[in-house]
């Protein structure tokens, strides 16, 4: 079994993190982490090379991150909210998913074989208001041909108190790494 995790946090130790090695320290198999912030992978250009054909114009790390989202199982986008979305380190690389959308939309194709199963963490010091993120996270996850997706999985309040210390979210963690692994 093979598990792609998108993170979009700027902090290695922070509170995304700590949730995601809750998942990751219960995953059997293979996992691949692409943190956004410290990746090689530059946003869509819209130079609409993917209109017309497969894959993408630009050669940098996503190449390698394409190859990975069509072998694996799973895949979770784990990411702090920033006025109420993804970080936008993570919609640069969401972004890059464009080649599945015209695959389908203006080629007529079907990008990748099979489905995957999905999840999303989202963590965040405000006022708790996720649900575009998490709407975001699933259209991204829907377009990687996740159809099993698991529910939100998030710790609110993340200034006062780190997230792994969120029971609910601990506990989520924990359920979306035994979701994944059935």
């Amino acid at each position: 079994m093979r598990t792609l995790i998108l993170n979009g946090s700027p902090r290695p130790r922070g509170d995304t993190a700590g949730l995601v090695g809750i998942v990751k320290e219960r995953l059997e198999g293979e996992v691949r982490e692409v943190e956004a912030y410290r990746a090689d992978i530059s946003p869509c250009i819209d130079c609409r090379y993917c209109w017309k054909n497969p894959g993408c114009a630009i050669e940098d790390g996503m190449q390698e991150v394409y190859a990975y989202i069509k072998s694996c199982e799973n895949i979770l986008i784990a990411s702090p909210i920033y006025f109420s979305e993804l970080t936008g380190r993570l919609l640069d690389v969401g972004s890059r998913l464009q080649t599945y959308f015209c695959a389908r939309a203006f080629r007529g194709e079907e990008p990748m074989p099979g489905f995957r199963r999905g999840a999303v963490i989202l963590v965040g010091g405000g006022d708790g208001n996720m649900e575009k993120a998490y709407d975001t996270a699933c259209t991204l996850l829907r377009h990687m041909n996740c159809r099993g997706i698991y529910g939100l999985v998030a710790s609110h309040n993340t200034n006062e108190r780190p997230a792994v210390t969120d029971r609910n979210a601990a506990a989520g963690a924990e359920s979306i790494a035994a979701f994944f692994n059935n």
